[in-house]
């Protein structure tokens, strides 16, 4: 009797990996929050979410674009269209006072070259109703926040009051909803780096003091070495990606370092065998957005460190950020 069941316990056993395998992933529900507007790997970033979306790895709720750049939250609306993905809603800072300040090479180009439906900044949506929003639908513990610029509007998320939408404060409701914040900012174990100083210091002091989930940091040291861009002469011309990293240089054919791709890669597939992380102590900031790694106390922070070589970890998020968009299915 005990062969006979060591025998089915075996065969369990054997057949386990392959049903675990067949069964598909399911994908992350992730908002989007970037600053666009200065630097070209925000779209970098979209892109490679858009990609592993169409790979049923990730499925996009929200894009927030937290900047005042007129031009920004048309131009990330303009890279969901080309994707098949135009109805994701998109969200600025102040829809009725911001917009006033354009300050990037490429959002412009890209909002007057390409494809889309939102017609201005002020037709977007205020980015702490659409984070409220978005988070009072979905399942409790399941939505992956991604910030790849400064945090004004996740500070603006965490000081809101119940409403109409729910009836919880910002704070309770990122509690109930997010499973994890993936933050491309700071330097570790210490330093200065703009997502953090530039322009709202404040807010990122409130966010990561009172972020009540689970943070992965990506310090500027992991992306400066994961050179991509110059492979967008591969995709269609009118890619508002590649667009966008073209005006951005002035020419095509050069690369970039992947700072927001890396917050946006684990976010979606976790250390894998890219990173290794130091799960141990918090990551403390300055009032003037100044950060260092503090050992005590513990917190639910944690930080990248390098393990895969730079130029490979390039060619994986290069291979995404090319690929050729299908019909989102969504």
């Amino acid at each position: 009797m005990k062969r006979l069941l060591s025998a089915a316990m075996c065969m369990v056993a054997a057949c386990a990996p392959a049903a675990l395998a067949a069964r598909p992933p399911q994908p992350v529900p992730v908002i989007f929050d970037a600053d666009m507007d200065s630097d070209c790997d925000d779209l970098g970033a979209l892109a490679l979410l858009h990609a592993l979306a169409d790979r049923g790895e990730a499925r996009i709720l929200a894009v927030i674009t937290t900047t005042d750049d007129p031009h920004s939250p048309r131009c990330a609306d303009a890279v969901n269209t080309y994707y098949g993905r135009g109805d994701i809603p998109v969200g600025v800072l102040d829809p009725k006072q911001g917009g006033r300040r354009p300050r990037s090479r490429y959002t412009r180009a890209v909002a007057e070259a390409c494809p889309h439906d939102l017609a201005s900044y002020a037709d977007a949506e205020d980015a702490v109703r659409l984070y409220r929003r978005t988070l009072a639908s979905q399942p409790d513990g399941s939505v992956v926040i991604v910030t790849v610029g400064h945090l004004t509007s996740l500070a603006r998320l965490l000081d809101s009051k119940p409403d109409a939408v729910s009836p919880l404060s910002g704070v309770d409701l990122a509690r109930q909803k997010v499973r994890l914040w993936s933050c491309m900012g700071g330097r570790y174990p210490e330093g200065k780096e703009p997502n953090f100083y530039r322009p709202d210091p404040a807010s990122t002091v409130r966010a990561v003091q009172a972020w009540p989930t689970r943070v992965m940091f990506s310090g500027s040291e992991i992306g400066k070495a994961i050179q991509t861009g110059a492979r967008m002469g591969e995709t269609a011309p009118q890619n508002p990606v590649r667009i966008g990293y073209e005006r951005y240089f002035g020419k095509p054919g050069l690369s970039r370092a992947s700072w927001d791709q890396t917050a946006v890669l684990y976010a979606v597939r976790g250390l894998a065998d890219y990173w290794d992380a130091e799960p141990t102590g918090h990551c403390h900031v300055e009032p003037d957005g100044r950060n260092a790694w503090r050992r005590e106390p513990d917190k639910p922070h944690a930080y990248l460190k390098t393990k895969m070589d730079p130029k490979d970890l390039a060619r994986i998020i290069e291979d995404l950020m090319v690929r050729a968009p299908k019909a989102a299915t969504e």
